[in-house]
């Protein structure tokens, strides 16, 4: 069994779409108002059960990991309901409930359609996971679920709060084995502090392209070769909006003898989205949540059972095929509202 653990956030988004951004003390009327969850983790969850086939849904088991309101509060129903018919098969015992608490996190989006820029403000008035509380939560995980040898574990952290999720990650480095253990991190927002530490000891780093410029990066080919000797990561990527995204892989070589440490060898790829068949430049629709779709593809690419890169996983052009897939995904989902048209996605990595 291949166990999916996302660590972060949980929120319901209000979204309203405005002809163009307003100036400050202005009055302007929306042209639409919508109400659905977000969050990365869960939006990236919910895209993994839009592409899980029937053998990937019986072979890997998705748990989610956020603090949330209380039990029975009216945003608990919204949460679950919200994830559609692949709820069922989502683990959110793991989750934290406040109770006191009938709020979830709230998200307000101005998405300007003269420009498609996006401006959220966010509030949370739920205390945040102690690193106390994610121990208990790994070790009831591990206690509930099979132990067999090829069980597998993938921890994927949104990187809220690098300090606390430093802690998490040393937890399980010292739980669980390397050989069957992957942590991967995103490092999304500018100047939030901490997060090169978290990007230091994953296996997998997603830059976003915000991220990047805010450290003096111009492209990903740049952003990653730049933070490599920083991390420990064998797969780095970095999304650039409607350029694509970039991905480093750094593999072993051989040589060297005694306790000399192996070399490393780096290569880098560029990824940019089709153009379509008739040729017209693609229409965003809506990019909210684009990031989180691109990390489902690479993620789906790199556990589900029946993509092609299962063959030989570290072949150059099974990457290569990975990176297509997340980027060709995101393409399609900010083509329309929401990640539902993202069941029909029936390709292969």
């Amino acid at each position: 069994m291949k166990h999916l653990v996302l660590t972060g956030a949980c929120a319901l988004d209000t979204i309203l779409t405005v002809p163009a951004y307003p100036p400050e003390d202005a009055k302007q009327r929306a042209s639409s108002l919508q109400v659905r969850r977000g969050g990365n983790c869960p939006n990236t969850l919910e895209v993994l059960h839009h592409l899980f086939s029937p053998s990937d849904q019986a072979n890997i088991k998705t748990h989610l990991i956020s603090t949330l309101p209380a039990q029975n509060s009216p945003a608990i129903t919204k949460i679950h309901s919200s994830f559609g018919p692949g709820s069922t098969k989502i683990d959110f015992s793991p989750c934290i409930h406040r109770e006191g608490h009938t709020e979830s996190v709230s998200s307000y989006i101005i998405r300007s359609l003269e420009t498609g820029s996006r401006t959220v403000v966010n509030y949370n008035d739920l205390p945040e996971m102690t690193p106390d509380e994610f121990e208990r939560i790994l070790d009831t995980l591990l206690m509930s679920n099979s132990k067999e040898e090829e069980d597998s574990w993938w921890f994927h952290f949104e990187g809220r709060i690098p300090s606390t999720t430093l802690q998490c990650i040393h937890y399980i480095r010292t739980h669980l084995p390397p050989n069957t253990t992957t942590i991967s991190v995103e490092c999304e927002k500018p100047n939030r502090e901490g997060l090169t530490s978290l990007a230091a000891e994953a296996d997998v780093v997603f830059y976003s392209s915000s991220w990047a410029e805010s450290r003096g990066y111009h492209n990903p080919e740049a952003c990653l070769r730049g933070e490599a000797p920083s991390t420990r990561a064998s797969l780095m990527l970095c999304t650039w909006g409607a350029s694509g995204a970039g991905m480093l892989t750094r593999r072993k070589l051989g040589g060297g003898s005694g306790a000399k440490e192996l070399q490393e060898e780096d290569e880098y790829v560029h990824h940019s989205p089709a153009t379509p068949k008739d040729g017209k430049p693609i229409k965003v629709v809506d990019t909210i949540g684009a990031g989180d779709t691109f990390i489902a593809g690479v993620l789906y690419a790199s556990l589900s059972s029946s993509s092609l890169h299962m063959v030989d996983a570290s072949s150059p052009s099974s990457q290569k095929a990975k990176l297509a897939f997340a980027v060709e995904l995101a393409t399609k989902k900010v083509q329309d509202e929401g990640f539902a048209h993202l069941a029909a996605q029936q390709q292969q990595p």
